[in-house]
């Protein structure tokens, strides 16, 4: 497969290899009709770039958890941190239709329905990451923001794509311990 985003980046230790990933994570990879029926389950068109890495690997724990911020937030003063990237998919717990997925964040949790939800964070559902269709869309390109349950459901611009977002992610190392 010939990458069209992603080109120049290292997926070595990118993902994290456990049990738990490949239990909840990790889904077959998508075909067109899947990611369509997807789409419009979740009334999104997805962007190309994560379509493209769930090709490589369909979701999954990941090593490199980190992003920067300039705002404080729920989890630290000048980062973010996400568990794992949801898959394309219904079958996994943690994948975009899974059972703890994009729609029931938004309908048992009460996230805004301003796009799709593609990371969980390690504060157990208080906090996600979102593609955010809100200025682009339902057919455009999501922004990739930080929403904050904690907070009022406040979010937080992260990256203007999601390869924007991917090639940020940094190791949890980089950041001073609180």
């Amino acid at each position: 497969m010939e990458l069209q985003f992603f080109k120049d980046f290292d997926f070595t230790d990118f993902w994290s290899e456990s049990s738990y990933s490949v239990r909840d994570y990790i889904e077959e990879f998508p075909d067109d009709e899947m990611i369509s029926s997807i789409e419009n389950e979740l009334g999104y068109k997805l962007p190309a770039s994560y379509i493209e890495l769930m090709r490589i690997q369909n979701g999954g724990l990941v090593e490199k958890s980190c992003f920067p911020t300039t705002e404080d937030n729920s989890w630290a003063e000048d980062h973010v941190a996400i568990t794992g990237l949801m898959g394309i998919g219904r079958e996994k717990t943690y994948s975009v239709c899974g059972e703890l997925g994009s729609q029931f964040m938004m309908e048992e949790w009460g996230y805004p329905n301003d796009g799709v939800y593609i990371a969980d964070c390690p504060s157990a559902g208080h906090d996600m990451i979102l593609l955010d269709y809100s200025k682009c869309g339902k057919d455009g390109e999501p922004e990739v923001v930080h929403v904050d349950q904690e907070d009022d459901y406040r979010k937080i611009f992260l990256a203007k794509d999601f390869e924007t977002f991917i090639k940020g992610l940094k190791d949890e190392e980089e950041f001073d311990g609180d």
